[in-house]
């Protein structure tokens, strides 16, 4: 729907929360318009003079991209292959399989890029995954495409919704501007594993599980107390997904500073969210191989494995792997203490 299509029924304005402006759309899902045919195109002329793509200049001068070619393949029909992939064999376990980040393990549609940059639409989406037999999985997967409808409904009528906070008490927040704790979670070198998986994940493939992404948002705007406009104009840097209203919403989300946000108070702890979504480490083992020979026992929090388990595993904290920067407790308290002053 066009953002300026649902508004609430009582006063008429834009839905500043998720579940009723989810619910507006649903109730209208039959007036979603079905995907358009594919026009025929007459060409005036085959003269047209053309640069060189090389020309532009459009590729950064760091070659950090060379790994993309193995994850993405642009295009309408890498959307859909992407899609039909998902429906065959993720599509019913997405309700709870989409928090799972491991290859072996993740149930996602990796759709987001795709839809970004307009080689499907949502509309098809839609109706291409509404054909399919109903299930939890398939409820749960369309919700979220509503979610993406919202964070465009929110960048329509939020002035300033990219990098203001929705909640004016944040304004007077008090960040801290370390930029040295700043550069080792981009670089994911902060010595938590699954933050430091999810940061290296997204420079290696230009995208980030989902559940990793609160992981780690949560870990820079709570732990380290950095101004989530920093994460924001990293992803946007770094997303082949990043999207303005997506990018944007979701960072509202989870630094607690939206109209529909987290609780700021509701901390991710990123040692049992690593326990419960990445429970034997295979994602941490992917992207943190210098963990590799950790025993599952040790790998959320490698600075609680006895000195003999460290060395038989090679490794040397501070050396091999990085101390954490942060103690995630006292990190937490502080983090609550500076909410409290603004609220």
């Amino acid at each position: 729907f066009e953002p300026w299509e649902i508004k609430t029924k009582s006063k008429g304005e834009f839905y500043k929360v998720y579940t009723p402006f989810m619910k507006a759309c649903r109730e209208r899902a039959e007036m979603i318009r079905p995907p358009y045919d594919v026009p025929s195109l007459t060409f005036y002329s085959k003269q047209i003079k053309s640069d060189d793509l090389n020309s532009w200049e459009l590729l950064p001068e760091l070659n950090w991209d060379k790994e993309f070619d193995d994850d993405w393949t642009p295009g309408e029909r890498g959307a859909e292959e992407n899609l039909k992939s998902f429906i065959k064999d993720h599509m019913t376990d997405y309700k709870d399989g989409r928090n799972y980040p491991a290859h072996e393990d993740e149930a996602v549609s990796r759709m987001s890029p795709h839809l970004h940059w307009g080689e499907i639409s949502p509309n098809s989406v839609w109706h291409i995954v509404n054909e399919e037999r109903a299930s939890e999985g398939q409820k749960t997967y369309l919700n979220e495409i509503i979610w993406r409808e919202f964070c465009y409904n929110l960048l329509y009528n939020v002035p300033g919704f990219a990098d203001s906070p929705m909640q004016e008490k944040f304004q007077n927040f008090k960040w801290s501007a370390s930029e040295k704790k700043l550069e080792a979670w981009q670089k994911g070198q902060t010595g938590y594993p699954i933050v430091d998986a999810g940061m290296r994940q997204l420079w290696r493939t230009g995208w980030m599980h989902n559940r990793v992404r609160m992981i780690v948002g949560s870990f820079l705007v709570k732990d380290l107390h950095i101004d989530w406009r920093q994460g924001e104009k990293w992803f946007w840097d770094c997303l082949v997904d990043a999207d303005l209203a997506n990018n944007s919403g979701g960072w509202q989300w989870v630094a607690g500073c939206g109209t529909d946000a987290q609780p700021f108070f509701r901390i991710f702890n990123p040692i049992t969210q690593s326990e419960k979504f990445d429970k034997k480490g295979r994602y941490i083992r992917e992207y943190v191989p210098e963990l590799a020979n950790l025993a599952d026992k040790y790998i959320h929090a490698p600075w609680d494995a006895p000195e003999d388990v460290l060395k038989e595993a090679e490794i040397e904290l501070g050396k091999d792997y990085p101390e954490p920067i942060v103690n995630h407790k006292q990190a937490r308290e502080e983090a609550l203490a500076r909410y409290n002053e603004i609220k």
